[in-house]
C-alpha cells in the first residue's frame, strides 16, 4: 500500500505523467525502491478507478497528466496521519525460516543463525559506510535518503539483537532436552484452516 500511498502523495503537490511519477519517486526515496513503468501506470489506473485522481489530457508529446482529486486529497491526509501497520512475526522470512529450522532433523540452527548473522554484519558495514558518506543532508533528497538509510541500520541492528537472544533461546532449549528434530504426523489432516491456539 505504500507506493499506492506515496504516489498519490507526490500527486498532491500537482499533476505529473508516468514517467515523471516515476523519477519523483526515486528522488525522494533515494533509488531504495525501484518501480518500473508498468508499475506506475497501472497504479495509476488503479488511482483513477477508486476516484483518487484524474487522468487530464495529452500534452505534445502524449504525455497523460495525472491529478489529484478532493477523495485523492482526503486520503493523502489520512495516510499522513495513521500509523503503519506492521506485519505480525508469523509473515517474517527469517522468523519462519529459524522456526522450520529448528523443526528438521540434521540441521545446526547456531549454523544458520551464524550464517545469518554474517550477512547482517556485512550489511550494517555498507550501511554505515554510505550513511558517513553523506555525513549531513544538504538537500532534501540527502535528508530522505538518510532517513531510509537510518532505518534499515536500526533493522539490522534489530536483527542481529534477535539473533544473540535466538541462539540464547537455542542454547536454553538444548539444555532443557526440548530442542530436536519434529517428526511428520501421519494423521490425515483435517480439510479448512488449522483451529488457533487458545490464547490464556
Amino acid at each position: 500500500m505504500s507506493v499506492r500511498q506515496s504516489l498519490l502523495a507526490i500527486l498532491d503537490q500537482g499533476p505529473c505523467y508516468g514517467y515523471q511519477l516515476r523519477a519523483e519517486f526515486d528522488r525522494r526515496t533515494g533509488g531504495t525502491w525501484p518501480l518500473n513503468v508498468g508499475q506506475i501506470y497501472q497504479t495509476l489506473e488503479r488511482l483513477e478507478r477508486d476516484g483518487l485522481v484524474s487522468k487530464g489530457a495529452s500534452d505534445r508529446e502524449g504525455r497523460a497528466y495525472y491529478e489529484i482529486t478532493d477523495a485523492g486529497h482526503e486520503a493523502v491526509a489520512s495516510w499522513l496521519s495513521s500509523p503503519v501497520e506492521r506485519q505480525t512475526a508469523a509473515r517474517d522470512e527469517l522468523a519462519i525460516k529459524l522456526a522450520v529450522a529448528a523443526t528438521l532433523p540434521g540441521v545446526e540452527l547456531a549454523d544458520v543463525i551464524q550464517v545469518q548473522r554474517t550477512a547482517a554484519l556485512a550489511l550494517l558495514r555498507d550501511l554505515t559506510r554510505t550513511k558517513d558518506s553523506i555525513d549531513e543532508p544538504t538537500s532534501p533528497e540527502d535528508l530522505a535518503y538518510l532517513l531510509l538509510v537510518d532505518a534499515q541500520i536500526f533493522q539490522v541492528d534489530g536483527e542481529l539483537r534477535w539473533l544473540d537472544h535466538a541462539e540464547g533461546r537455542l542454547a536454553r532449549a538444548v539444555a532443557a532436552g526440548v530442542a530436536g528434530p519434529l517428526p511428520l504426523n501421519t494423521e490425515v489432516p483435517k480439510r479448512g484452516r488449522p483451529a488457533k491456539a487458545v490464547q490464556s
